[in-house]
Parts: structure tokens; sequence; C-alpha cells
């Protein structure tokens, strides 16, 4: 009996029993978001981590495989709040219960990310990212407004920068907190107060490097559509050259940092000062050539007047109006003897060609053709009647009718009119026709050999 009972129990051993808890557990539980502190953190050689989360009241063993554990854009420490999406399971080989961590990012920074993401995508679709609307800054601002905190190193490397490449810009820094909850509100008033006084070219917004959080202030969408009512164009200089905020999109220029900002705006003095040596040598070598130039077109000039002094040029005018009458007497006496020889040649041309001699030669002409034309029509007529009489002879030689005369006849059905060409195609009682060289003959067949 005993035997009995125990063969109609499920006996499972420590392994089957972790792998029913574990698949129950993956079936039954989705992908949990869970907020917790890391402790009990590691990294082996595999690359793998392993770590805990806790609260206050409880913790759970917690394991992140590569590749995705090295996809993080941190790296997670001890004592750090994350947020993670993983998946319930349990360790058979211990029967633990664990989390397989699918995505890690650290807490709080994850809430503000999604955020930005959101503005990000709204604003641009309201077209406030668009280079077209971004306007051009001036190549040589004369006074720059710079919108900072008053002690941070941002304002100080700005005005180093100006200081040390353009020296004679006038520039006017408006202090305002860059981090916390009044921070955003601050930057508007001041944006709004430096387009109001109108006498800057350029306004900068700076600040150094920090967390998304500590640079939260900056993507402000009320901080966003002040910079886009601006009627001085806005240069963003936040953070460092990885960072991005919503006024980097929405300003007239994006600077990866302050320094890099300031180096942006003014031109060095050093390069104006060798573009304006290449200028002036430039412009002492044109004024060489235009004094040179000038100089031997007056030199010219002077010959010219040398030349053309009255008694040179009476005398020119004399030996000129000589040569042209000289020219003229020669003109004279070869125009005139061109007409009179062209006068003799059309006189005797006209007398070659008189009325009276054209019309005894065409009368001697029309004699002449005529005789040709009788010996033509003479030969003609003879070619004629010597080839009618050849084809007489040819069609005689031809004719059917020469060979009936011979004797021959041509018999012909009476109903169709065909030629009969041999006795198969006729039979007794056929009416024919016989045709002989001078008359028919009406024929009835009576009979075939």
């Amino acid at each position: 009996m005993a035997s009995e009972a125990q063969s109609e129990r499920e006996i499972l051993t420590p392994s089957g029993l972790n792998r029913l808890a574990r698949d129950l557990l993956e079936d039954a539980l989705p992908l949990v978001w869970i907020e917790g502190e890391i402790s009990n953190f590691s990294r082996p050689a595999s690359g793998h981590l392993y770590l805990t989360l806790k609260d206050s009241g409880a913790q759970i063993r917690c394991a992140m495989f590569k590749p995705r554990s090295t996809w993080l854009p941190f790296k997670p420490a001890d004592g750090m709040q994350v947020l993670a999406r993983a998946r319930v399971s349990l360790y058979e080989a211990r029967g633990e219960f664990q989390l397989i961590i699918e995505h890690l990012e650290q807490a709080g920074e994850g809430a503000l990310r999604r955020e930005f993401e959101q503005l990000k995508s709204r604003l641009s679709a309201e077209g406030l990212f668009s280079p077209d609307r971004k306007r051009a800054l001036p190549a040589m601002p004369r006074r720059i407004a710079i919108i900072t905190s008053a002690t941070g190193a941002a304002v100080r490397d700005v005005l180093n920068v100006l200081a040390r490449r353009f020296p004679m810009v006038e520039v006017d820094v408006f202090p305002v907190p860059v981090q916390g909850k009044e921070a955003a509100a601050a930057i508007v008033r001041m944006l709004a107060a430096a387009n109001l006084a109108g006498r800057h070219d350029v306004l900068v917004l700076a600040r150094g490097g920090g967390s998304l959080e500590d640079l939260w202030a900056f993507n402000d969408e009320q901080l966003a559509r002040e910079i886009v009512r601006s009627s001085i164009p806005v240069v963003s200089a936040v953070g460092h050259e990885t960072d991005f905020s919503i006024a980097d999109f929405v300003a007239d220029l994006r600077a990866p940092t302050p320094s890099a900002a300031a180096e942006l705006l003014v031109p060095d003095t050093r390069d104006l000062s060798r573009s304006l040596d290449q200028l002036l040598g430039r412009t002492r070598q044109r004024m060489q050539r235009r004094l040179e130039a000038s100089a031997q077109r007056a030199d010219h000039l002077l010959a010219r007047l040398n030349q053309q002094r009255p008694a040179a040029r009476l005398n020119l005018g004399r030996e000129r109006l000589a040569q042209l009458r000289s020219r003229l007497a020669r003109i004279v006496d070869q125009e005139g003897g061109r007409r009179r020889s062209r006068m003799a040649n059309l006189h005797g041309r006209f007398t070659a060609h008189h009325p009276s001699r054209k019309l005894a030669r065409e009368k001697e002409h029309l004699s002449v053709l005529g005789k040709q034309l009788a010996v033509l029509a003479r030969r003609s007529l003879e070619d004629r009647r010597s080839r009618m009489d050849k084809l007489v002879r040819t069609l005689n030689a031809v004719s059917p009718i020469a060979t009936l005369a011979r004797g021959y006849s041509i018999l012909i059905e009476e109903e169709s009119g065909r030629v009969v060409r041999s006795a198969d195609k006729v039979s007794a009682g056929m009416q024919l026709r016989g045709v002989l060289s001078d008359g028919e003959l009406k024929l009835r067949v009576e009979g075939k050999h």
C-alpha cells in the first residue's frame, strides 16, 4: 500500500522545482520598472554586471549581461540611485530570486531626459529649430551682452578670450543664476531686458558644463520662445561640447563651449593686423603702378604736343595738300583714259551687234536648219518604213491566221469559249466551233478515237 501511494506522488528535484518556479515567474510577470540604490556592485572579467537594488525595507539581486552592459552611458557604482527596466526571473543554481536588467539609467536624469526629448520634438515640429529663421551674426560686433553667472568660470573664460582677440569690443555682463528652480525665469527676464535696451549687437547665453539636471534651466520652454522672439541674434554657449540644450537648438548659433563662443564672435586682432598689412602693401603697389602709368602718359602727351606745334602742323598740312593735288591729277588722267577706252570698246561691241548683221546671220542659220530638218525627216521616215516592214513580216510569221491558211483550224467549246487542246477535254454531243482562215464552222462531236 505504501509503494502504491508513493508512485501516485509527483516527486520533484531541486533543479526541477527551481526551473518550474522560474518559468512561473517569467510567464506571470512582464517587464517591470524598478528604482532603487545600487549596492554590492561588481563587474567581473566576463563583462556582465552584478548588483543589488535596495530601498529602506528590502533588496533584490540583479544581473545585466553583455552586450547590454557595454552600452551604458554612465559607470554604475555603489550608492547610486538608478531606474531599471528588468525581467523577473530565478537563478536556478542557488534558487535565488533575481532581476535580469535590460535597460539601466540614472534615476531622475532619465525622467528629465524623456521630458527633454518630448519638448525638443514639439518645438521642432513648430519650426523653432529651422535654419531658415536663424540670423547671421555681425562680422565685427561693437557691443556684446553676456547673460551668465557673475562668479562662474564661464564668464571669465569669455572675457579673457574677448580681451585677447578683440580688446576694443564693449562687453556688458548681465548676472543671472544659471542653476536651480529660479534660474530659467531670471534668464528670460534678463534676455527681455537686453532686447529692450537695444544697445547690443549680439547676446550670449553662457554656462559651464554639468549634468542634465544642472543644465535644466536652459531646457525651459519659455526661455526657448524668448530666444526666438529676440530682435538681437543670440548665441548659446551652454556646457561642454557634448552637452546639448533646447537653447542650443533655437539660438541663432550654438557654440560648443563659452570660450569657443568668444572666438566665433570676434576676429583676432593679429589676423586683422596681418590683413591690414597685406591690404596696405597691395594699396602701395597699386598706387605705384598708377603713378608710373600717369608719368608715362604725361611723357606721351608732351611728345604729341611737341609734334603738333602750329608751324609743324602747317608744314605737314602743306605737304599733305601737295600730295593730295598730285593724287587728284593722276586720278583724273587715269579716269579719263579708262572712260575713253570703255567708249571705244562699247562702240565696237555695238557695231558688231547691229540688228541688220544679226538678222542676216539668223536668216542664214535658219536656212541651214531647214535643210537639216528636211534631211532628218526623210531619214526618219525611211527608218520607220523599214521598221514597219520588219514588224509585218514578224507578225505574219507568228500569226495564227498564217497557220490556219496552211490548212490548220482551232476548236473552241461553244458553251465555255475555251480552246480545245486535248481530246480528253471533249465528249460526244458537245457543241464546238471550228475556226478556219476564212471563217468558222459549227460542229458537234459524234465520238472520239
